[in-house]
């Protein structure tokens, strides 16, 4: 089966979190800049007209498609790379996904998914 994944990371664990999937076999991601807040209320902010909040954040969304087997794997080093222990940190979904289809080759499933180096390469070595 193949599953999507998309974290929601700090914009300035962005590059660990590319080095960590890169690290494991992760080939391809697409990343958006987005803004928005979790369990979190905002930042409270001073400035001279007086005080505001910004609640809604500046993040990076990581999305990968993937097969299933490497779901773990790609979580764990997505959780190990964008972690500070603070509030914040991000959160990661893992969606299934009914099928791919590489516009270039017609390449459906698994196959469309697959990059030379990448994790299900490695696998077969």
């Amino acid at each position: 089966m193949i599953k999507k994944i998309e974290a929601i990371v700090r914009p300035e664990k962005l590059h660990a979190v590319k080095k960590a999937l890169s690290d494991i076999g992760i080939v391809g991601l697409t990343v958006m800049d987005v803004v928005g807040r979790g369990r979190g209320s905002g930042v409270q902010m001073q400035w001279r007209t007086g005080v505001y909040v910004v609640d809604l954040l500046p993040r990076k969304l990581i999305s990968i498609i993937l097969s299933e087997e490497n779901v773990n794997a790609t979580v764990e080093a997505i959780k190990k790379a964008a972690y500070t222990g603070e509030k914040g940190d991000g959160v990661i979904f893992v969606y299934p996904v009914e099928n791919v289809i590489r516009i270039s080759t017609n390449e459906q499933g698994k196959n469309a998914i697959m990059y030379q180096g990448d994790i299900d390469e490695r696998k077969k070595r």
